[in-house]
């Protein structure tokens, strides 16, 4: 049962941490990393003092030891003249012990006897010590006690060898709880100090959550103020910046393309609902009137659909639905038929293919036919009567370079890249006042087309001098 209940209580943990915000995600995992550093390194000095503390002992009696039995084996006796060569190094006190346990000689009788250290001698000695002695605990004095039998004169004899490892056992204990001391305080305050500049760090990030938060489509002013440091939270805030101002520039597109075709097709609508009217009261006893209405309910009614369909063209493009039947075409091919439709639809201008060279390109036939015919009814909608409107075509290196100029009115530079913009009309009141009309998507549409085709548009226009399209687009062959 307690097994289940403890599986549950890590999982929970485990869940918590998941959900967790960042910052304390990364004050865990460095307070986990840095808790074992503490360990690892508290543990070490630990170990290699003591370690240091009993290896010298350790060294001490096996060298008086080694000494020691090599005298005895020589036939010394145990006498003072026995220290005479210092077969015992300071510090290691030797007691020599007969068959009955009864001390017959010794060089320090004021150290513990024989019986204390036995009766305060450690069960298991330290990992760290020299498991072949013993490791007893007297006061603050910790000692090692190591044993040896030897046979002399006939009787066999035990040599006891003593060392104290260190007087300071109290001391040491101190340490020990200190250096515990210092590893829960430097953690906790370790713990704390990373928990302050994660959220420091972090706080670029929570600003931009805030902002989020906070923008509404009707209000996207918003920004966040990079930090000065040009970190990868300064790329981030720029980066955020700039998708703002891209989706602010799209929902202020949406919201003018909305409006403008609410406003192009409320006027059809207008001009129909007022017809009807007329029709309605006059229309059945004036044939004069009624025809009038018929016609312009149904100019009107073409107009709508004209807007409706390229609408729904720029819909689906932007919708990614758009078709294309691309296929290998003879360019000159298509160039020369659109401008022989042109010739016949145009009869208040003089319209005239130039060059026309030859050039196989990867392409939608109807998409292309549409993108000339484009540039070109703008070139007859802003050309006055009497004007000219020409084509050319040559090969230029990997490209071929179709150019569609007029002598018409011409675009102001400041307005060259606005043109190609949705519902986007030059200088309206002026075309107007010269009859010209139009919905403003035609040059949003070629430039889908062209995209579509890897073609590139450059456009040559000034006040009064007319306009040349420069069309570049890529051959097959090429």
């Amino acid at each position: 049962m307690s097994s289940k209940t403890e599986e549950t209580s890590s999982h929970s943990f485990l869940h918590a941490l998941q959900n967790a915000r960042i910052s304390t995600k990364i004050t865990a995992v460095y307070a986990v990393i840095l808790f074992m550093l503490l360990i690892c390194g508290i543990g070490a000095m630990a170990l290699g003092v003591y370690y240091a503390f009993y290896h010298q002992a350790e060294v001490a009696i096996e060298l008086s030891e080694r000494q020691t039995v090599e005298k005895v084996e020589g036939g010394a006796d145990f006498t003072p003249s026995f220290w005479n060569d210092d077969p015992v190094l300071p510090g290691v006190v030797l007691r020599v012990t007969d068959i009955t346990g009864r001390v017959v000689f010794e060089n320090d009788t004021h150290f513990p006897s024989l019986s204390d250290i036995e009766d305060n001698t450690r069960p298991r000695p330290p990992f760290w010590a020299d498991q072949s002695m013993d490791v007893a605990d007297i006061g603050n004095s910790t000692i090692y006690h190591a044993t040896v039998d030897v046979m002399h004169n006939g009787s066999i004899y035990r040599l006891h060898f003593l060392r104290t490892i260190t007087a300071e056992s109290a001391f040491l204990k101190d340490v020990q709880h200190f250096l515990l001391f210092l590893m829960v305080t430097g953690f906790l305050i370790a713990l704390c100090a990373g928990y302050f500049l994660s959220r420091r760090v972090l706080r670029p990030i929570r600003t931009m959550m805030a902002t989020a938060r906070s923008i509404e489509i009707e209000d996207m002013s918003r920004r966040i103020e990079p930090a000065p440091a040009h970190d990868e939270l300064h790329e981030l805030a720029v980066t955020f910046n700039h998708m703002l101002d891209r989706l602010q520039a799209g929902f202020s597109q949406q919201q003018r393309f909305v409006s403008d075709a609410s406003h192009e097709l409320r006027t059809p609508i207008t001009v129909i609902l007022g017809y009807s009217d007329l029709l309605a009261r006059w229309g059945q006893t004036d044939e004069g009137v009624l025809k009038e209405g018929i016609s312009s309910i149904r100019s009107e009614a073409e107009n709508m659909q004209q807007l409706i369909e390229k609408l729904l063209f720029l819909a689906r493009a932007d919708q990614k639905r758009q078709v294309l039947h691309k296929e290998n075409l003879e360019l000159s091919e298509i160039v020369e038929d659109v401008m022989k439709k042109m010739k016949l639809v145009t009869k208040q201008h003089t319209v005239e293919l130039k060059e026309n060279e030859p050039g196989t390109i990867y392409a939608d036939p109807v998409m292309m036919r549409q993108m000339m015919r484009i540039f070109l009814e703008n070139s007859a909608k802003y050309t006055p009567d009497g004007g000219h409107i020409t084509a050319s075509c040559v090969r230029h290196g990997k490209y071929m370079l179709l150019s569609l100029s007029d002598d018409g009115i011409g675009i102001a530079p400041e307005e060259q890249q606005k043109v190609f913009e949705r519902f986007y009309r030059v200088d309206t009141s002026r075309t107007k006042a010269e009859g010209v009309s139009g919905t403003g998507l035609g040059l949003s549409i070629a430039v889908w087309i062209a995209e579509q085709h890897d073609i590139r548009i450059t456009m040559d226009s000034a006040l009064g001098k007319g306009t040349t399209i420069h069309l570049s687009i890529p051959l097959v062959d090429g």
